[in-house]
């Protein structure tokens, strides 16, 4: 029995410290948006995101006249960061525009204030073959192919390569953030990717942008 012990105590002293720190977290419980505020601008901050937008059959479904995002209640630094999206073509939803236009925001600092387009940096979700494209938001700056971008409102740095698929189908984007490397994958392609990131840690945004988006499956794996 003390062998057995001793093999045991040994393995666990084996295990990986960062092995712990894989194991996935599910920022969307699929029930409601608890761990997640919204904001539009004539009316500020809900406290309750479901004020704004609406869970249904699993999903986070983002639509109405106005512009506006969900905001995570955490900061993360170092993740792996995977969220399903998918246009929302019913026609029940009222769309404010014609061009799909959305996306997914990251490292939205802590102290920011909310406005219509927070510090961060965006994972663009638009039709077009911009989907994939960085948009550097409120100064932010990367290194991309070797070069630094210019700070600015807002800068975008095209993708790679298009890799969006059908409108009618769930698409699967992961970003990488670790220690100001970030890589932005779609659909299982690299479509960018930076280093020398000017921001290192915050929160997750999930934007609305005038046309009807559903995202589901947002988890999140700390590195």
């Amino acid at each position: 029995m003390k062998q057995i012990f001793s093999f045991a105590l040994l393995m666990l002293l084996l295990v990986p410290k960062n092995a712990i720190a894989q194991k996935s977290i599910s920022l969307f419980n699929k029930n409601n948006l608890r761990g997640w505020y919204a904001f539009e601008p004539e009316t500020g901050k809900h406290k309750q995101g479901l004020d704004v937008f609406a869970v249904e059959n699993k999903m986070i479904r983002c639509y109405g006249k106005k512009s506006g995002y969900l905001m995570s209640k955490k900061t993360f630094g170092n993740f792996k960061l995977t969220v399903e999206f998918k246009w929302n073509t019913d026609t029940t939803f009222e769309r404010k525009i014609n061009v799909r236009n959305s996306g997914v925001m990251y490292l939205v600092p802590k102290e920011t204030p909310d406005e219509l387009w927070p510090k961060g940096i965006q994972f663009q979700i638009k039709e077009g073959g911009a989907t994939g494209d960085f948009v550097l938001l409120q100064n932010v700056t990367l290194t991309i192919k070797g070069t630094q971008t210019q700070p600015g409102k807002s800068v975008v740095a095209k993708c790679f390569q298009e890799a969006e698929n059908p409108v009618n189908e769930w698409n699967t984007l992961v970003v990488t953030s670790n220690n100001g490397t970030i890589t932005q994958e779609l659909n299982g392609k690299l479509v960018n990717e930076g280093t020398h990131s000017s921001v290192t840690k915050g929160r997750i945004l999930l934007q609305y942008e005038g046309f009807p988006i559903d995202f589901r499956n947002v988890e999140i794996i700390k590195l």
